[in-house]
């Protein structure tokens, strides 16, 4: 629609400055007698322009329609000392034709170049030009109207094939980046799954166990035999909360696992090694260490290990890490300054945590704060039935 009307605009804009054009005796003073304009000129005047409206869709018919009628006006002696129909055409075509193949190319070149021809030899006949020396400022000075509305023409089909190649990269780095994250999802979702395999056969075994204590006991010790049995429930509870948020992940195997976390001991264990690896790592524990859920510790501690990687890859060589060990929850903070590669707040890394914290129902938080430093705060909830286990 913004298109046709622009296009209306232009065409509409053409005819009213060719009608004032011809009324008016051409654009400067005139030499010789010339035609007056009548309604013949009028409806050649509209010709040569009103058709502009199509020049997009149809530049070849469009453009001989305006040639054809502009040297009819010539011809018929009409003060045309500038054919803006013609002109505008001639546009159209370098913009379809400019960029096509040789023969297409070559055609239009030379029925663009045809028209000032024509056209100067029409004036020469009606002002009987006795020499071409009379008539070659008028022919240099239409061919090059000619020649800079054409390369005008060329360089604007240029340039939108420019903006259309950036736009179809842009969109197909967009596809590219969304496929890389949901393969990290994914990768992710499959390491989760494989955890949880461990984490359930674990689970699965101190069933088994305390169900057949709870069996030989039954009679004897009573009261410990309940106690089995609560066991059993508290474990079967904490297990199915880990199969409910996991259960859509896909289970994959790929190497060996790294061994299972079971308490926040390993959260600084973890911290460590990346100081002995030459990280060098300030910490504040808040709260005594403690055991955690299979879920939670196996969230604290790929988050923890993700962010010290990322501050020792993109940082500068310092983290500072803040553990708080509640009740209800595990927080982590990780912040260090960034060096001279970006701190990725949106990488690969953040998603596998973001993927972690999404199914605890926890929040995660990693931006850039200030000019040089990268903040990453991870919250993950505990849940009661995990919490009295």
């Amino acid at each position: 629609m913004r298109r046709w009307l622009v296009d209306s605009t232009v065409a509409l804009f053409a005819a009213v400055f060719t009608l004032v054009m011809l009324q008016q005796g051409g654009l400067g003073s005139q030499e010789g007698v010339y035609r007056q304009l009548d309604v013949l000129g009028v409806v050649l005047a509209l010709a040569s322009t009103l058709p502009l409206v199509f020049a997009r869709r149809f530049p070849a018919t469009v453009y001989a329609i305006a040639t054809v009628a502009s040297l009819c006006l010539l011809a018929l002696d009409y003060p045309l000392d500038v054919p803006p129909g013609a002109l505008i055409a001639t546009y159209a075509m370098a913009e379809k034709f400019g960029g096509a193949s040789r023969g297409p190319r070559y055609a239009a070149w030379a029925a663009v170049m045809l028209f000032p021809a024509l056209s100067i030899a029409l004036m020469a006949v009606n002002h009987q030009a006795r020499s071409m020396l009379s008539i070659a400022p008028g022919f240099a000075a239409w061919i090059t109207m000619v020649l800079l509305v054409w390369v005008a023409g060329d360089r604007n089909r240029l340039r939108q094939e420019r903006i259309a190649e950036l736009e179809e990269h842009a969109r197909l780095r967009e596809l590219d980046i969304a496929a890389q994250r949901r393969l990290a999802a994914a990768q992710e979702r499959t390491r989760i799954a494989r955890e949880l395999h461990d984490s359930a056969g674990h689970a699965i075994n101190v069933i088994l166990v305390q169900a057949g204590a709870a069996r030989l006991l039954h009679e004897r010790d009573p009261q410990r035999s309940r106690q089995a049995i609560e066991t059993i429930e508290e474990v079967a509870q904490s297990t199915i909360a880990d199969i409910d948020r996991l259960v859509r992940a896909l289970r994959e195997e790929s190497g060996p696992a790294d061994p299972a976390p079971a308490d926040t001991a390993a959260l600084e264990q973890l911290v460590d090694r990346h100081r002995a690896g030459g990280l060098q790592v300030s910490t504040t524990f808040d709260g005594a260490p403690r055991g955690l859920p299979s879920g939670v510790a196996w969230a604290a501690y790929r988050i923890l290990q993700e962010a010290l990687t990322n501050a020792a890859r993109h940082g500068s060589g310092t983290a500072d890490v803040r553990m708080a060990y509640g009740r209800s929850e595990v927080e982590i903070e990780v912040s260090n300054p960034v060096g001279s590669v970006s701190q990725p707040g949106g990488g690969m890394g953040i998603v596998g945590m973001r993927e972690r914290v999404a199914l605890l129902d926890g929040t995660l938080e990693a931006d850039t704060t200030g000019p040089n430093l990268f903040r990453l705060h991870a919250r993950l909830p505990i849940a009661a039935t995990e919490a009295a286990v």
